[in-house]
């Protein structure tokens, strides 16, 4: 499977009681098909897999299989710290009719490269599907090194990794010893270093609420090759990325700004809570900014 474009881990829109807002997860996914989206990611760490329950996951697998229709591809996220329940999700998001899963390291476990590998192909034996692994040390406490790589390489479905470690040099690495493995950005500060080094995709929750700019920095970088273009736009995007990535409430700005475009996002599940007055307003002149900024590049 190649991987090209913008692929939009979707956030889950929550009722104020905790409940899953089903009629404001399709019309979050119908927003983001309609905006151009190239790829839909269900169960990524920005729609709170982690604070819902088996049920609901594979629940949300199917509604989403059934809004998104076979317009763009649907990858699902099957995180979980056991083996077992990592497998039981992949072969249901094979029966619901994903495109492929994304994988990552099982968190707080710390497991060695040779059992994160393990893992990881153990869940490709039990689905059979393309799989993007998902490569964040920062969350999960461990990262997936040489050895993870060249094991999990004996399998063929292992087509693409998510790089989210911020390591400049993993980049490279990648680039360059695992062509068999394509780059896809997950660290959003870094994506037109990425598409220096020859990503096609990016996964990118700020897609959100942002489709427009991050389209705009993948065609201009990938489609078109034109890195002048794609400095200015990048330039324009660093304050919102800043914002994200050093404030501590990631997930939650993501869903607060989803709001901003006036679609159901609802608050977060616990532990997480809401942005405060002052964190909302900063990040919404920080994306009216970034907006009004890649508007004029583009009017050049």
């Amino acid at each position: 499977m190649q991987f090209e474009g913008i692929y939009t881990p979707v956030i889950t829109p929550f009722h104020n009681d905790g409940s899953i807002d089903e009629e404001g997860f399709a019309k979050v996914i119908e927003f983001l098909i309609d905006a151009g989206t190239h790829g839909i990611v269900v169960a990524g760490t920005t729609g709170e897999y982690y604070a819902q329950t088996t049920e609901e996951r594979t629940h949300l697998m199917q509604l989403a299989h059934k809004v998104i229709n076979a317009r763009v591809p649907m990858m699902v996220g099957v995180g979980a710290i056991r083996t077992e329940d990592a497998i039981e999700l992949a072969q249901t998001a094979r029966q619901t009719g994903a495109d492929a899963l994304l994988v990552n390291s099982p968190p707080y476990v710390l497991p060695t490269e040779s059992e994160n590998a393990a893992h990881a192909l153990a869940i490709d034996k039990a689905a059979g599907l393309p799989i993007m692994l998902y490569n964040y040390p920062g969350r999960t406490g461990v990262g997936m090194g040489e050895d993870y790589l060249q094991q999990v390489s004996a399998s063929k479905n292992f087509c693409a990794i998510k790089e989210s470690s911020g390591d400049i040099n993993r980049l490279h690495l990648l680039a360059n010893d695992f062509p068999n493995i394509q780059l896809s950005c997950g660290a959003d500060d870094q994506a037109l270093e990425f598409f220096v080094w020859g990503a096609r995709s990016w996964v990118c929750a700020g897609g959100n609420f942002a489709p427009e700019a991050h389209i705009a920095l993948y065609e201009a970088c990938v489609i078109n090759q034109d890195f002048d273009t794609g400095r200015k736009i990048m330039a324009a995007m660093l304050p919102l990325m800043s914002l994200l990535e050093q404030g501590g409430k990631f997930g939650q700005c993501i869903k607060h700004a989803t709001a901003l475009r006036g679609l159901p996002a609802g608050p977060p599940r616990n532990p997480l809570a809401p942005l405060n007055e002052s964190e909302q307003d900063a990040l919404a002149q920080v994306i009216d900014k970034m907006n009004s900024d890649i508007a004029s590049i583009q009017a050049k």
